[in-house]
């Protein structure tokens, strides 16, 4: 398998190396965790000065430091108080009583920490529970299409764009010669997330209602999600569940990195609403992958892209609303906003207006633009960047 360089993510470690945090490395399940590891250890072992400790513990050589007092000896040992010491460790949650083992070793200030490991004992909200506050996060996503481009170099950015709609960014994919047989390997990570990062973390006792919400969700990127609708019609065809059911079972898929929730924000009052949050899937093979491509609506999907790729630029994401109008996203960065309206096809003159519209009502001098499938090279509309969505994917920013 060829290796892509991730340098955005490699850099933003980079950024933080010799800080006393611990590091973790979160992102849905075979996003290429281990990979960027092992890129920042070949940059820090150029450094004569490191002495780098990595650990897999889910390798059979290592099957003795799944106990922690085991793991915290053979730690120590390889301490130099001499250099600058590196601990890396890999599926970290195998280690019983891992978390007193990393607590201790950093109070003792041995190391530089670095971690990975399965999303039910790593999940964002538990962090600081598990290393008291003292956590460093590193959110990794699934290719970009930026990143694709590089794995599949292409001078035609068009074919690009609409192939890597299909194939989506789970590069282990990539790997296999048939439409067919990547797709099952993507849907294989999709169901061992949710038995083994869901089901057998929280317990849950009905996993077809979780799969059924899961692809309903899928189903329905780019439309607002009420809880409250979600549990009726679930209810009104298989099963009978309920608002605190259902709402307890997004969080879940959330918290594994499956989906991302996206919050509503009034542009007006400038507050954040609670009601009707929109979901995006973390990466659309997983859709491809379980529901198939019919029915596909390519406006919603290229909604769902250009919401991650946004969370992958460090935005704050929010969906905007303007009294009866909708803005798809508000992005915010260090004080600065920008908002967004996402198409398929604006070539109509009907779709164009309605898109610009919501922009249009908006007063302040913020940048506006419209991400679409326009195949062209940008264009304004009375201030408004009128941008194609393959180009500024591939825009390295």
């Amino acid at each position: 398998m060829r290796l892509i360089q991730r340098n955005h993510y490699l850099n933003a470690l980079l950024a933080v190396k010799d800080i006393p945090d611990i590091k973790v490395i979160t992102g849905v399940r075979r996003s290429g965790k281990s990979k960027l590891m092992d890129a920042l250890i070949d940059n820090i072992s150029q450094e004569k000065t490191a002495n780098i400790v990595r650990i897999k513990l889910n390798l059979k050589k290592n099957e003795s430091f799944l106990d922690g007092d085991k793991l915290y000896a053979y730690i120590e040992q390889q301490y130099d108080a001499e250099k600058n010491n590196y601990l890396f460790i890999d599926e970290v949650q195998m280690c019983e009583g891992f978390e007193r083992v990393i607590n201790s070793i950093y109070e003792e200030e041995l190391y530089d920490i670095y971690l990975t490991g399965s999303n039910a004992f790593l999940l964002s909200s538990d962090l600081a529970t598990l290393f008291g506050g003292r956590v460093f996060e590193i959110k990794l996503y699934p290719f970009s299409f930026n990143e694709y481009l590089k794995y599949y170099p292409s001078d035609d950015v068009d074919v690009a764009f609409d192939d890597y709609v299909k194939k989506g960014g789970m590069a282990g994919s990539y790997l296999y010669k048939t439409e067919e047989d990547a797709r099952k390997y993507v849907n294989g990570i999709y169901r061992t997330t949710i038995t083994k990062d869901i089901v057998t973390k929280f317990k849950i006792e009905n996993e077809d209602l979780l799969v059924m919400i899961g692809n309903f969700l899928m189903d329905n990127v780019g439309n607002q999600t009420s809880i409250r609708n979600v549990a009726a019609k679930l209810t009104s065809g298989t099963y009978k569940t309920n608002d605190k059911t259902v709402g307890a079972y997004i969080d879940y898929l959330c918290r594994s990195f499956l989906f991302y929730q996206i919050q509503r924000y009034d542009i007006k009052g400038k507050k954040y609403l609670e009601s009707d949050k929109k979901y995006y899937l973390a990466d659309l093979s997983f859709r491809f992958a379980e529901l198939g491509t019919k029915d596909a609506d390519y406006g919603h999907l290229y909604e769902n892209i250009v919401a991650l790729e946004l969370l992958r630029r460090g935005y704050e994401v929010y969906v905007g609303k303007l009294y009866a109008k909708e803005v798809d996203f508000v992005a915010i960065k260090e004080g600065e906003k920008l908002y967004i309206q996402v198409s398929d096809d604006i070539s109509r003159e009907e779709t164009y207006n309605r898109e610009l519209s919501p922009l249009l009502s908006i007063k302040d001098a913020y940048p506006k633009m419209i991400i679409a499938r326009t195949k062209h090279e940008e264009t304004q509309h009375e201030g408004i960047r009128i941008l194609d969505i393959a180009r500024w994917l591939s825009d390295s920013q």
